[in-house]
This record gives C-alpha cells, sequence and structure tokens, in this order.
C-alpha cells in the first residue's frame, strides 16, 4: 500500500467505556472500514489471529445471549443513550 492511498479523514464517533462518554474514529477505509477504534492507526493495523478466533468460538457458544445483553444494555444505560443521541 502507498502512502498516498492512505486517507487519514476518518470521522469522530462517539462511544462507551465504561459508563463514560469518549470520543473515538470511525474507519472509512484499511481493513477495518465502518468500524469504531480509538486511535486511527488501528485502522490500518494488521488483524489479532488469535483474537479473531477467541471471539468466534465466544459467539458460537454465547451469541444469543450477548445479543441480549447488548440490547438491554443500549435500551437501559443512560451513557448508551448518550452515545446514540450524540452519534446521530
Amino acid at each position: 500500500m502507498k502512502i498516498n492511498e492512505i486517507t487519514l479523514d476518518e470521522k469522530m464517533a462517539w462511544a462507551k467505556r465504561g459508563n463514560k462518554v469518549v470520543r473515538k474514529f470511525r474507519c472509512t477505509s484499511g481493513p477495518r472500514t465502518g468500524r469504531i477504534v480509538s486511535k486511527i492507526g488501528q485502522c490500518f493495523a494488521a488483524p489479532d489471529m488469535k483474537k479473531r478466533v477467541r471471539l468466534k468460538l465466544t459467539k458460537a457458544r454465547l451469541g444469543a445471549k450477548m445479543t441480549r445483553k447488548a440490547k438491554k444494555t443500549k435500551r437501559i444505560n443512560p451513557a448508551s443513550k448518550r452515545v446514540k443521541a450524540m452519534n446521530r
């Protein structure tokens, strides 16, 4: 990848860290396009295969439970509601 192909015009986004709302970046290019990351450099970082496999196994085991818990959190937690409003 050439240096002029990398665009660092990542958009600002808000996310939750614990019960605090923090500023992050939405990747507009690189292998993590569309994902929210804390540092712009992470948009172009190589994937950590160990973490990728571990998450795949965890989702296979607990996927539905994780989804239900996340939906409940986003509906009830005040910080999650604030993040949703700020990212609109």
